[in-house]
């Protein structure tokens, strides 16, 4: 009767230890606040203002310039994309086109790309607008002055 009674608790822990916790679905490995899937490259922004900072950024926002200004557009993103192509197309008053720029990009979060125009003669006074396109297509647009 003693052989008994040693086999019945070897044989709850063996039981006990091969035990399976139900899946709850979540993965206990991955770090809290990170995602698995690369989050879609976005545009979350556009500044435009007279200087920029070393990471691309307007540090004086304005949408009233002189002719002699050079003007610039800080187009914010967010996402992550291995290539994409961020394009600033410049118009002035009926759509005559000023200037067109294309920056390939390869963000991985968020980030800022600088555009800029400027003529040394200085720009005619009137209305102007900077499109801003991310792979081709129209994101944004910011209208500005030239007084």
């Amino acid at each position: 009767m003693t052989r008994r009674l040693w086999i019945i608790p070897c044989a709850l822990l063996a039981v006990a230890g091969c035990s399976k916790k139900a899946d709850s679905g979540t993965d206990t490995a991955a770090t809290p606040g990170t995602t698995t899937t690369a989050e879609a490259l976005s545009v979350s922004g556009v500044d435009l203002g007279r200087t920029i900072d070393a990471n691309s950024r307007v540090t004086d926002k304005t949408d009233d310039f002189k002719p002699s200004d050079t003007i610039y557009a800080s187009v914010a993103t967010t996402g992550t994309s291995p290539n994409a192509t961020l394009s600033a197309k410049w118009t002035y008053q009926d759509g005559q086109v000023v200037d067109t720029t294309s920056r390939a990009i390869a963000p991985a979060g968020a980030a800022a790309t600088e555009f800029h125009i400027s003529k040394p003669s200085g720009f005619p006074k009137g209305n102007y607008k900077v499109e801003i396109m991310l792979n081709g297509a129209s994101v944004q647009s910011k209208d500005f002055k030239v007084e």
